[in-house]
C-alpha cells in the first residue's frame, strides 16, 4: 500500500471496521475529511485519513467530546494538554460515583427511608469547609466552657475526621454515619456529659494524662480480671473492685467510700454507651488509623462488680 493510494467510503469502513454512517458522520464534522473525490462525487480517502480516523476512534473511546477532539486534529491543543484535562474531569466523576455507591450501599444496608437516605446524600456532598464547620459546631457543643485554657485541646483534635480527598466506599459511608451522630442533640448532650465529667476529676493547670483518665484506669485495672475469667460479683473480685476504687477516688468529687461507688458507677454506666464506642471506630476508619481497642468487656465487668456491691 502506497503513499497514493485512495479508498471509497465502503473500503474504509472494511479496513478499520468502523460502520460507513460513523466514517460519514466525522467527515461530515470535519474529523476526517475525505482528501478527494471521485468524479462521480463520491468520497475518498487516503491512508492519512485511516490514521485520522483510527485516533478519533480511540479518543471517543476514551470519552473525549467532539469539540476537544477537533481542537487536538487542528493542532489547537496538544493531546498530552486534552489528555490532562479529561483525566481531571475523570477523577471528579469518579469521586462523584464512589460517594453515589457509598450512598446506596449504605441505604441498601441500613434499610434507611427516604428521609434517611436524603439525609445521608446530603451529609455525604458536604464540601471539605461544610464538613470542618460541622464538626466544628459538635465539638464546641461538647467542649465549649469546660474547663479552663487548652485543658482539652489534645482531646479535640484526636476527636476529630479528617476526609481524604479520595475517600473509599468504606470511609464515605463512616463519614455519613458519624456526621449523623455528631449533629444528633442527644448524642452531644451524652458527649457534653462525658466531658464534664472528666474535667470534674481534673486538676488545674495540668494537661490531661493517662494516669487521670478513667478509660485508661478501668482497662489497666480490670483486662486482667475479665482475661482471668474472674467474675464480677464473686468474692475473688473484692480485692480488684477495691484497687479500683484506690485509683479512681482521686478523680471523683465525693471521698465517701459508698457515694463514690456510686458517683464511679454513674460515670462507667455513662461511658459504656454503644454510641461513644462507634464514633471512634467510625473516626478511624475516616482517618485510616487502626481500629480503637474496645472498652465494652472491662466497662461491663466494672458496672456488673460495682452494683453487685451498692446493693449489698
Amino acid at each position: 500500500m502506497n503513499g497514493h493510494t485512495l479508498y471509497s467510503i465502503g473500503e474504509l469502513a472494511r479496513r478499520t471496521g468502523a460502520t460507513v454512517k460513523t466514517i460519514r458522520f466525522y467527515s461530515d464534522c470535519g474529523l476526517v475529511p475525505p482528501t478527494d473525490r471521485s468524479p462521480a462525487g463520491y468520497r475518498l480517502y487516503d491512508n492519512g485519513a485511516v490514521a485520522r480516523l483510527d485516533l478519533v476512534r480511540t479518543l471517543r473511546d476514551l470519552g473525549l467530546e467532539l469539540a476537544a477532539i477537533r481542537k487536538v486534529m487542528d493542532r489547537e491543543l496538544t493531546l498530552s494538554a486534552v489528555a490532562a484535562a479529561h483525566a481531571e474531569a475523570l477523577d471528579v466523576q469518579i469521586r462523584i460515583l464512589r460517594l453515589r455507591r457509598a450512598v446506596l450501599t449504605a441505604v441498601a444496608r441500613r434499610e434507611a427511608t427516604p428521609e434517611e437516605t436524603n439525609l445521608m446524600h446530603k451529609l455525604a456532598k458536604l464540601s471539605e469547609t461544610e464538613r470542618r464547620r460541622l464538626v466544628g459546631d459538635f465539638l464546641d457543643a461538647a467542649f465549649g466552657g469546660v474547663g479552663t485554657g487548652s485543658m482539652f485541646a489534645g482531646i479535640m483534635r484526636s476527636m476529630t475526621p479528617h476526609l481524604p480527598e479520595d475517600p473509599d466506599a468504606e470511609q464515605v459511608q463512616a463519614w455519613v454515619e458519624l456526621a449523623e451522630l455528631a449533629e444528633d442533640p442527644e448524642f452531644r448532650t451524652y458527649v457534653r456529659h462525658l466531658v464534664e465529667d472528666q474535667a470534674a476529676g481534673h486538676i488545674a493547670d495540668t494537661p490531661p494524662s493517662p494516669h487521670r483518665d478513667l478509660a485508661a484506669i478501668v482497662r489497666d485495672q480490670i483486662a486482667p480480671a475479665v482475661a482471668a475469667g474472674i467474675e464480677p460479683a464473686s468474692p475473688q473480685a473484692d480485692p480488684i473492685v477495691s484497687a479500683l476504687m484506690t485509683r479512681c477516688t482521686p478523680l471523683l468529687e465525693s471521698r465517701d467510700d459508698a457515694k463514690s461507688r456510686g458517683q464511679l458507677l454513674t460515670r462507667l454506666e455513662r461511658m459504656n454507651d454503644p454510641r461513644r464506642e462507634r464514633y471512634f471506630s467510625l473516626l478511624a476508619v475516616i482517618n485510616g488509623w487502626p481500629g480503637p481497642e474496645s472498652l465494652q468487656p472491662v466497662l461491663d465487668w466494672s458496672v456488673h462488680a460495682l452494683q453487685a456491691r451498692i446493693q449489698q
